[in-house]
């Protein structure tokens, strides 16, 4: 059964297909793709959605789509994934971010990162949970840092062409309660 998180202004859900418009704006937003390597058109956007849906119909958490309560329906996703590439520190859980730019400056991804982070140490028991940005991406340290999270290196992302301004990526590391 997908798991449903809450916060006190935000409700982190499983995803409705009446996402996958604004998840799309959201998408072919430069301020918000600033820091990956392209926009994708909306077909790849609304695949990346899809599976991000069904990653959370099988598992029961994922990348959840998050709400504002009493206002927006939809401004982006917060959750925990599985990185499909292999780097010094794969396998790992990571959380991870996208909000709409009207979203930023309201402390949304790091409330819904908190609600998250206590959903993976708690109801998945996880020792470790990792985040990476590119290393020219100062809104999502700071989100990073701001969740307690450690700088722990750089490094140069296997899915990012060489040459790209942000092949080279930035990796957070936290520990849950009581794991040094």
């Amino acid at each position: 059964m997908a798991t449903s998180l809450s916060t006190p202004r935000l409700r982190l859900r499983p995803w409705r297909e009446s996402d996958f418009a604004p998840f799309a704006a959201l998408n072919a937003d430069p301020a918000v793709m600033e820091h990956f390597p392209s926009i994708p058109t909306r077909g790849e956007s609304d695949a990346m959605a899809a599976r991000i849906m069904a990653r959370i119909e099988e598992t029961g958490w994922g990348l959840w789509a998050v709400e504002v309560r009493g206002g927006e329906p939809f401004i982006g996703f917060t959750g925990l994934g599985v990185p499909a590439f292999e780097a010094h520190f794969t396998p790992c859980t990571e959380i991870g971010w996208r909000l709409a730019r009207g979203a930023w400056g309201k402390g949304y991804a790091t409330e819904a990162a908190r609600a998250a982070l206590a959903f993976g140490f708690g109801d998945l028991g996880l020792d470790e949970i990792v985040s990476f940005t590119a290393a020219t991406n100062r809104r999502s340290m700071a989100v990073m840092e701001r969740l307690g999270m450690r700088h722990d290196g750089e490094f140069d992302h296997p899915r990012v062409a060489e040459g790209s301004p942000v092949r080279r990526h930035v990796l957070y590391r936290l520990r849950g309660s009581g794991n040094p």
